[in-house]
């Protein structure tokens, strides 16, 4: 029961070219930066990454996921928005890389979808807009929805504040975003945590994320405060 990983290269040794991944946090609050950091030094390529934004860059730094789009190493991102990340924006202008745009609320349904088995569900959101192209359409009480398909991946990377060695996860606030629907969505889940506490310390009634969804859990080498 023990998942403790040395380090964050160590827990994301076995990730390979093409994997499809998901990548917790929204703009700069509860990003893997860890896992993240140890996947771009390991060489990945061809990823597909589903996460709600491709990354920030601020003052021509990236930051997180746009360090691997900015080095094109990501194939196709899914995602429901980049206006951060003029390296995606142009890569997908120039037909580098692939974007499914997918609603946030749809996209974080999907990933709750395939977390808990569902195979699909209808929904009125983009029903109308080209969003919906390719998609099948439903009369439902009158009005038309369009099937979602759910978002498992090999992979979720995810952030928690805390986590002990069964892979309990606390999260602080907001960072708490699509982490914890992601952590049952990967096959593969991999946490990192601020705080890697002893077992039988965290309060069962605060656990965001119980220790059945993540396979690997490691503490986070270095993290540096970005508003």
């Amino acid at each position: 029961m023990n998942k403790v990983f040395a380090s964050s290269r160590e827990a994301v040794a076995d990730v390979f070219d093409g994997a499809t991944i998901l990548f917790g946090g929204w703009g700069l609050a509860g990003n893997p930066t860890n896992l993240i950091r140890a996947l771009f030094e390991k060489g990945v390529k061809d990823i597909v990454a589903i996460s709600n934004n491709p990354g920030t860059i601020h003052n021509g730094i990236p930051y997180d996921l746009a360090t691997l789009i900015r080095e094109k190493r990501v194939r196709k991102f899914i995602g429901s928005y980049h206006g951060w990340n003029q390296d995606f924006i142009e890569q997908w202008r120039t037909g580098e890389i692939e974007f499914e745009c997918s609603p946030q609320g749809t996209m974080a349904e999907r990933i709750r979808a395939a977390g808990a088995g569902i195979g699909g569900f209808y929904t009125t959101t983009g029903a109308d807009t080209d969003l919906a192209a390719g998609k099948e359409r439903k009369i439902i009480n009158g009005v038309e929805h369009v099937l979602e398909l759910p978002l498992p991946a090999d992979f979720a990377f995810v952030k928690a504040k805390r986590g002990d060695p069964w892979g309990n996860l606390i999260y602080r606030y907001t960072a708490q975003n699509f982490n914890s629907i992601m952590a049952m969505a990967g096959k593969v889940t991999i946490a990192e945590v601020e705080e890697l506490v002893e077992l039988g310390s965290l309060d069962v009634n605060h656990i965001h994320t119980p220790g059945i969804y993540v396979q690997r859990i490691v503490k986070g080498e270095e993290y540096e405060r970005r508003v």
